[in-house]
């Protein structure tokens, strides 16, 4: 399983085998984190976009080999782009 994760999902996972993680106690902040998770992953709004068919395929082939929909895929990259977080490997 480990193997298809990227530098900061393992650096997440062995800071929690090592039990860094200290658990959220008071309900309040426990609300919060869930209300910002829950926000996070919202998917309130419809989008139709044309593209190539050949862009199709290469989504949805690269989505098999992710293990995810490629709609799931479309939209991470979408949202990563658009916080900044997508990084180009050539530069």
């Amino acid at each position: 399983m480990s193997k298809h994760l990227n530098q900061e999902e393992k650096e997440l996972l062995e800071s929690y085998e090592k039990d860094e993680w200290i658990s959220v106690s008071n309900p309040s902040d426990t609300a919060r984190y869930k209300a910002a998770a829950k926000n996070t992953f919202k998917k309130d709004k419809r989008v139709n976009i044309r593209i190539s068919e050949l862009d199709l395929e290469l989504l949805q082939e690269r989505a098999l080999i992710e293990g995810l929909p490629y709609q799931t895929l479309m939209s991470s990259v979408l949202h990563k782009y658009v916080t900044g977080r997508l990084t180009d490997k050539s530069a």
